[in-house]
């Protein structure tokens, strides 16, 4: 099945996370990030749980910087498997990078066991098209 998060989120429902990106400094001044303090985003937090959101830091630099964070946000996701977490096109807006280079790093929210995870149809597609 597939699970994708809606392109606009504008409520969430009480068991929903709102995944953005940020800055490690948790400035969230702009985008996805400037949204998400609607739902409990701390400033001055670059990362994790926050109210109803999950803030992963993609502001600093390389892919490769960014993979850890995606990486502890998926363990996370099976540690809470109460709450579904809603992604947003992380790392698309302000940070600069392209679905193309953001999407693989949510490749394995594509298994069956992330059944809580719902990624961007953008994110969805990139991954499973040939």
């Amino acid at each position: 099945m597939k699970r994708i998060s809606p392109r606009w989120v504008e409520t969430l429902n009480a068991n929903e996370v709102f995944v953005f990106g940020s800055n490690i400094q948790g400035l969230h001044g702009g985008g996805a990030a400037a949204l998400a303090q609607r739902w409990g985003a701390i400033w001055g937090q670059g990362v994790g749980l926050q109210g109803q959101t999950y803030a992963i830091p993609t502001m600093q630099g390389s892919l490769e910087k960014i993979e850890p964070y995606v990486n502890e946000f998926l363990i996370f996701t099976q540690m809470r498997l109460d709450l579904v977490f809603l992604v947003t096109e992380v790392g698309c807006g302000l940070a600069g990078y392209t679905v193309q280079q953001m999407a693989p790093l949510f490749k394995s929210a594509l298994d069956e066991k992330f059944q809580n995870v719902y990624l961007p149809n953008s994110f969805h597609d990139s991954l499973t098209s040939y």
